[in-house]
């Protein structure tokens, strides 16, 4: 049997969240196209006959850091990495061009004297390609394969290098069904995150990354009822008025979105009491 950690890196949305969510068929990772979307590592488990994966989803390293919460996050990943990861998974988006946090994140991963594989994420991507920009990289790599994350394109043949890399060992979770593969998030934060995503998603680029949540209760109501008492924390009263929006709209809508997904997830009915707190302290705080 194989067993071992395994670190997911790369670039800020080159789709490291979406591909880990559809190969565990299930999501344990929140999305959106903000690129900070991703602020901590996650950890999650992949089983098979084969042995156990436990996956660590690292946040994209930033070129540039122009505000507190990038400062924040781009401590994440290399500390992520710092632990003992068996194999590293670099994915990369080629209908993007290299830039300087490709540079940064090819820096980190050739410091990780373990096996690596690169993955060539967006396949489905025909144009633009700017694949001959990376192909240098291939040499540096254990194994090399292309994939679609979005569309689960090859992520078997991702699994079987993995697998093919990983050394012998005894599971490091406890075998056995579980409600998520889900490791390192409790119910409190993952529902935070997801409320989260629905904030990101319904105000696209109206609001910068001055954006928290905090989620004070999750209380069994009845055997048919969740009941979630939740923040959305934001730095100035400017955004705070955004999020709750014309006659409080944005912010029924952001809270209805998560409950319909959370209902869908778990067979569960969900009532979100969600508010907006002004609060210029709280990436201090809560990251």
């Amino acid at each position: 049997m194989k067993s071992g950690y395994v670190a997911i890196t790369g670039k800020p949305n080159v789709g490291k969240s979406t591909l880990l969510n559809n190969i565990l068929g299930q999501k344990v990772s929140i999305t959106s196209p903000k690129p900070q979307t991703t602020r901590q590592s996650i950890e999650a488990v992949y089983e098979d006959k084969r042995g156990q994966i436990i996956f660590v989803d690292t946040p994209g390293i930033f070129k540039k850091v122009e505000d507190p919460v990038s400062a924040k996050i781009n401590l994440v990943a290399p500390k992520a990495l710092g632990r003992e990861i068996a194999v590293a998974v670099y994915v990369i988006d080629p209908s993007r061009e290299r830039d300087e946090e490709d540079n940064k994140v090819l820096g980190m991963v050739r410091k990780m004297k373990i096996p690596k594989i690169l993955a060539i994420n967006k396949m489905d991507i025909k144009h633009p390609s700017f694949l001959p920009h990376y192909k240098f990289m291939e040499e540096e790599f254990d194994k090399v394969v292309t994939i679609s994350g979005m569309y689960k394109l090859n992520t078997n043949y991702l699994i079987d290098a993995i697998f093919e890399l990983l050394p012998e060992g005894e599971p490091i979770v406890k075998p056995g069904p579980r409600a998520t593969p889900l490791l390192n998030l409790d119910s409190k934060l993952f529902i935070g995150e997801l409320i989260r995503e629905k904030a990101y998603i319904f105000l696209r680029k109206e609001l910068p990354y001055t954006l928290g949540t905090v989620v004070d209760e999750v209380t069994e109501r009845d055997q048919n009822l969740t009941y979630v008492k939740a923040r959305i924390l934001t730095t100035t009263d400017k955004y705070k008025k955004m999020i709750i929006g014309s006659h409080g709209r944005m912010i029924k809508e952001i809270g209805m979105a998560a409950r319909k997904e959370l209902e869908t997830a778990t067979g569960k009915k969900f009532f979100i009491d969600l508010t907006v707190e002004e609060n210029p302290h709280w990436i201090e705080t809560l990251l």
